[in-house]
């Protein structure tokens, strides 16, 4: 098989790029090495910046979004047992969209299909080939028969752990990489959500955060240690420790319910450059990992796919490789900064082994700041909306 761009990896950045390029009229094709039903059963994030939901639009994979997403103007800080609202509109005149990355990987699979593009799922063994000259292919296996697929350029979209980054190590790849000292503990539950908008919370007991993917099910978040383990967390158990790091009447409210996902992911904050190599490109968590604190990885992924749809159209458009050259360069620009807000997100709210009495009131002090200053409410709300493309 021959096609002009190869995607390795079909979630949301793979598949937006590979719906934004048939649109163009630029034939693509996308390598998976999972099942569809696999990729479909991943519960992740859901807090969607103006400029994704901008791009699910111009995809055509937009509708379902705008008709059942829950548009949020503003969320809550809570510490010393207080509620402090951050007015994203009024700061920014921007919102954010809650919609869950399921869904959004849902919709551009039934807009894919739709259109015509192909996808190859259980593609075992993908290993991206020569793409340091003018003819990359990629080659992988599927039911046992090798395969071979040329291309003009290689998109790796195939996440933190995938084969596109393997393939540039040792070719000038550079890491930069700082592990958090604990994680988070997060349970799906179908209850209604505690509040309408998010609730982030500063406790002395450790970070809370109260999220929601509808009105009818609820995602919390409870900071807990590297070393915990699912099993030890009951329903139970997990309730009475969420509703101790939250405000007394925010508590009294919550509703509690089974769980029906119950997971711990531990934080990183992890970039590397460059993210081009000739004609491969790293896209989304295959570049760069944020923590969940600043709802930034989506999004991030997005930003990639924005510059590098539009590197490749004006590629094939104009005969033009400026857009391809700057891909990087442009793309990590963006990345850093949302790096910086993340990183800042989770050191302000979290409780740190060596955070101590001083530690704990100094992030009491830059909260009290934050919420008192409107220049600074602005800058959160400014980088939390999402920063310009």
């Amino acid at each position: 098989m021959r096609t002009q761009v190869v995607i390795i990896g079909s979630g949301p950045a793979g598949l937006l790029l590979g719906q934004l390029l048939t649109n163009a009229g630029i034939d693509n094709v996308i390598l998976e090495r999972v099942s569809q039903d696999y990729v479909l059963g991943r519960i992740r994030a859901g807090v969607l910046e103006e400029g994704m939901a901008g791009l699910l639009d111009e995809a055509g994979a937009g509708e379902r979004m705008r008709r059942e997403g829950l548009p949020h103007d503003g969320f809550d800080l809570t510490f010393s047992g207080k509620h402090h609202r951050i007015d994203l509109h009024g700061l920014t005149g921007k919102h954010v969209i809650v919609y869950g990355q399921t869904e959004v990987t849902r919709n551009l699979m039934d807009r894919r299909a739709a259109t015509g593009g192909i996808s190859i799922y259980e593609a075992a063994d993908v290993q991206p080939n020569d793409f340091d000259g003018e003819r990359p292919y990629v080659t992988y296996s599927k039911d046992g028969v090798e395969h071979r697929l040329d291309c003009d350029f290689i998109a790796g979209c195939d996440g933190y752990h995938g084969p596109s980054r393997k393939a540039v190590e040792g070719k000038g790849l550079e890491t930069f990489e700082r592990v958090y000292p604990f994680g988070w503990l997060g349970i799906v539950a179908d209850v209604p959500p505690v509040s309408h908008e998010l609730i982030y919370s500063n406790h002395r007991r450790g970070f809370a955060l109260c999220s929601m993917r509808s009105a009818t099910r609820s995602r919390y978040y409870v900071q807990c240690g590297l070393d915990d383990r699912v099993e030890a967390w009951s329903d139970d158990r997990f309730w009475d420790e969420i509703r101790s790091r939250l405000p007394a009447e925010t508590a009294e409210a919550m509703t509690t319910g089974p769980s029906i996902e119950k997971s711990i992911a531990p934080l990183r904050s992890f970039v590397a450059e460059p993210l081009r190599f000739g004609r491969l490109f790293l896209v989304g968590d295959a570049g760069h990992i944020v923590p969940p604190t600043g709802a930034k990885g989506l999004n991030l992924a997005a930003s990639d796919v924005r510059y590098l749809f539009d590197a490749l159209q004006e590629y094939y458009a104009e005969q033009s490789a400026a857009g391809i050259d700057g891909y990087s360069a442009r793309a990590l620009a963006r990345v850093w900064k949302a790096e910086r807000f993340s990183w800042w997100m989770t050191n302000t709210l979290h409780r740190f082994p060596d955070t101590g009495t001083f530690g704990q009131r100094i992030q009491e002090a830059e909260l009290e700041y934050l919420t008192g200053s409107r220049a600074a409410s602005t800058s959160l709300a400014e980088n939390y909306v999402g920063l310009p493309y």
